[in-house]
């Protein structure tokens, strides 16, 4: 990458990832090795808050955030960004456990930061982007759900549901995050929706996506549901004046 744009601190919030949280992170100090690493562990019965312990024993950039059980994806983030904030970090990125985030392109959307960007999405539906070894069923339904987005709320973000992304410490304190409510991908629109509203810069960088192929998604149902529901609301309504763009 050209370069690091300040203090940056990976979050990755996990349950059930014993298998796959050591790959991860390796790979990722590996990429970046002068990046942060904060585990946010939801209580997994699997044993991996205690993988993460022995991780960051053996490594001092590698941080854990204990939870005392399955919150959702949504809190466990908020709870990585408030921890980061609070610890001085410049920029703050999502990414997931299961190794569909490629850390090797994390560089990408660092540069991009660097670049100007106060928010920037690893994108798998810009030109360059793609995805590996997912199901048709399952691109067909994140196509729409996007496309839906960008109808209903009128976003200039082609993977708005994204879960691999940077934001500068600016953002998130101006766009505030300590109401969010919102779960799964919703999540991720509820935050990019929110950056576009205060009039902050989004980039969207190529990336590929690759399936897991250790472990269980955590997509379900209801996840789904949730999203329909929110963002019909949104765009039908609009949100409350506080979110709208800050004069």
């Amino acid at each position: 990458m050209d370069r690091m744009p300040g203090r940056v601190l990976v979050i990755v919030p996990t349950y059930n990832e014993r298998e796959n949280l050591p790959l991860i992170v390796k790979r990722l100090r590996t990429a970046l090795p002068d990046v942060d690493v904060l585990v946010a562990d939801d209580n997994s019965p699997d044993g991996t808050g205690q993988v993460a312990d022995e991780l960051a024993a053996d490594d001092a950039q590698v941080h854990v955030l204990h939870r005392p059980g399955k919150q959702g994806l949504g809190t466990a983030y908020i709870a990585g960004f408030q921890w980061g904030l609070g610890e001085g970090y410049d920029v703050l990125v999502e990414m997931d456990a299961d190794g569909s985030h490629q850390p090797e392109e994390l560089a990408k959307l660092l540069d991009a930061v660097a670049g100007g960007a106060d928010l920037a999405i690893g994108s798998r539906w810009v030109p360059g982007g793609k995805v590996v070894n997912w199901p048709s069923s399952r691109e067909f339904l994140s196509r729409g759900a996007n496309i839906y987005t960008r109808i209903m709320l009128g976003l200039p973000v082609r993977d708005a549901t994204a879960g691999f992304r940077a934001y500068r410490a600016t953002t998130l304190r101006k766009i505030g995050v300590e109401g969010v409510q919102s779960q799964g991908y919703c999540f991720q629109v509820d935050l990019t929706l929110r950056t576009v509203r205060n009039g902050l810069r989004v980039t969207e960088v190529p990336i590929t996506f690759v399936d897991r192929t250790i472990g269980a998604s955590k997509m379900s149902g209801r996840v789904a549901t949730e999203a329909l529901w929110r963002i019909s609301l949104w765009g039908i309504t609009g949100l409350p004046a506080r979110l709208r763009r800050k004069r």
